[in-house]
């Protein structure tokens, strides 16, 4: 079942910008497994190509309802600030060995993010108003709910996403990288497998993207930000139709496209924005 977790976090000494990258967060997630069952993370880590998960950077929780993400922190995040962090789980067997973990988190035991001591004081698993990335559904549900009649997807791209074409990175979110992206990972994990859709009949009808930029010490990724609207045009049978769907319903807990476990391409699917 595709679970999108959030994990509130209170820092109790400063977090500083140095440790807020991409492999620091991905090391604290293993930590968290390693601290259920170090051999499940050892098999993660290896196992990393098949992005049975996804994070999102750290974020800084604001007084008003969060739409915009942060994926690059400028300044130290002091200690006491309320912060948030999203993992996205789609395999199963993952969720249910970390099962003991979400049931029984100990609000006073302290996580390290680098030199910086955490604290999980909750863990968000179902829809909240002000919390538009936490959810849980199994695949079937995904596949059951989904339209079979809707031939607009409006996908939202929170934090720069990218995908690799030969042996370059492309930020161009056309639709047969972003569908391709969805359904294989479906395919991989759900008992649904879809098969021959009609990608090259997705078209992008509206969209409002900038690209940026996310620097490190050791790299740099160019990708995209804003929203795409997807129309299918011509005939689709209403199975196809449904299959689509239910992929950018998927997309909340997967994302789409490269580093999607260090907090890139988060993606939602987004209704009612006009587009």
């Amino acid at each position: 079942m595709p679970n999108s977790l959030i994990l509130n976090l209170i820092p109790q000494t400063p977090i500083s910008t140095g440790y807020l990258t991409g492999r620091h967060l991905h090391a604290l997630f293993l930590n968290l497994i390693s601290s259920v069952d170090e051999n499940l993370a050892d098999r993660v880590h290896q196992d990393h190509a098949k992005k049975s998960f996804s994070l999102s950077p750290l974020q800084v929780q604001k007084a008003r309802s969060q739409t915009k993400l942060q994926w690059q922190h400028r300044k130290n995040i002091e200690a006491g600030t309320p912060c948030w962090w999203r993992i996205g789980l789609l395999d199963d067997t993952l969720f249910g060995h970390l099962t003991p973990l979400w049931l029984q988190i100990n609000p006073t035991k302290p996580w390290h993010l680098g030199s910086a001591n955490l604290h999980v004081t909750s863990i968000l698993g179902t829809p909240q108003l002000a919390q538009p990335w936490a959810n849980a559904c199994p695949y079937t549900q995904l596949y059951d709910r989904a339209s079979d009649r809707a031939r607009k997807f409006s996908l939202e791209f929170a934090t720069p996403t990218a995908f690799r074409q030969s042996r370059r990175d492309t930020a161009l979110p056309t639709p047969q990288l972003v569908f391709q992206s969805l359904l294989r990972r479906w395919n991989q994990y759900s008992e649904l497998p879809f098969e021959n859709l009609p990608l090259d009949a997705i078209f992008p009808s509206h969209f409002d993207i900038q690209t940026r930029c996310v620097a490190d010490s050791r790299s740099k990724f160019i990708g995209c930000i804003g929203t795409v609207s997807y129309q299918l045009f011509e005939d689709a049978t209403p199975t196809q139709i449904k299959q689509l769907n239910a992929l950018a319903d998927f997309a909340l807990y997967c994302g789409v496209g490269r580093k999607t476990p260090m907090g890139m391409g988060m993606v939602r699917r987004v209704r009612g924005s006009g587009l």
